[in-house]
């Protein structure tokens, strides 16, 4: 798809002045995100170096774009079933030609407006039925512990290794149905209780309706705070800056989540999710904070 044709179809850009830039390789697409980032990326059908299902794999798995949105426009007689394996692999949505007058927009504004919704991550207790995508296949029953329009903190007896893509669906109180989304564990969460083992979730794609109803519970709790509120503080150390959040109320203490990004590349409300430690009191969980990050040297 051309720049005039997107903008002619989603006029949404140019009203809410975001800049277009046509690339036309993922070497040059992956050199652009890390260096300047993007809200969103919307691919055509085909790129000269690379399959579409393997464009979107390789552009998920680099951290400067995990608040990057993926929409990926097929032509009508693309492969059957493409749109599956591309949701697989981490594209926000997938749109098939002919698309109708307003459905493209529509699409772009509500992927725009994801990063921006809601910064904020809140304690949500609630059963979570989970099964693996890919490595071994295994399904659990766990919970949900912390929960932002990004991701999620999971609490489950099944041991799994970083990397793997799961399938999970939720309650989220108050929310009416059953929230499902595809995720990715990134990291292991070892403040999470015995006998449960902890991971940190990242959402790979979520569809409109539950993304409405986490953004709905997590509005409740915090209306769009400035990042700046969010965080207690920042130490500087070796190659990373950290972030360091201010203490929440949880059910057995305190919580204060750590967040990170290299120095060079660190604005505030832009470090990628870290560790989360716990204490008696605030004052004990900021401690505990602080005494982490000296250990990362």
């Amino acid at each position: 798809m051309d720049p005039r044709s997107l903008l002619l179809d989603a006029p949404v850009l140019q009203r809410d002045g975001h800049g277009v830039e046509v690339l036309g390789s993922l070497r040059e697409l992956v050199d652009i995100l890390a260096r300047d980032g993007a809200r969103l990326v919307v691919l055509g059908a085909r790129l000269p170096d690379v399959s579409l299902v393997e464009a979107v794999r390789r552009i998920r798995a680099l951290p400067p774009t995990r608040g990057v949105s993926l929409l990926a426009i097929l032509p009508a007689g693309e492969t059957p079933g493409l749109e599956d394996a591309l949701v697989a692999a981490g594209a926000n949505g997938v749109l098939r030609r002919p698309v109708e007058t307003g459905h493209l927009e529509s699409w772009i504004a509500k992927l725009l407006s994801v990063p921006r919704r809601v910064v904020a991550r809140i304690p949500v207790q609630g059963e979570v039925v989970g099964s693996t995508r890919s490595g071994p296949l295994g399904h659990f029953f766990g919970l949900t512990l912390n929960l932002s329009v990004h991701g999620m903190l999971l609490a489950s007896p099944l041991r799994m290794e970083a990397g793997t893509d799961l399938g999970l669906e939720f309650h989220l109180p108050d929310a009416g149905p059953r929230v499902r989304v595809l995720g990715r564990i990134v990291r292991e969460a070892p403040e999470v209780s015995w006998p449960h083992l902890g991971y940190g979730i990242e959402f790979l794609y979520v569809p409109p309706e539950g993304l409405d109803a986490i953004v709905d519970i997590i509005g409740r709790a915090a209306l769009a705070p400035d990042p700046e509120e969010l965080m207690y503080g920042t130490i500087r150390q070796g190659q990373w800056v950290y972030e360091i959040g201010k203490p929440s109320k949880y059910a057995t203490g305190f919580l204060v989540e750590i967040r990170r990004a290299p120095k060079e590349e660190w604005r505030v409300g832009h470090a990628g999710p870290f560790y989360v430690v716990e204490g008696a009191s605030p004052e004990a969980a900021l401690v505990a904070a602080r005494t982490f990050v000296r250990r990362q040297e």
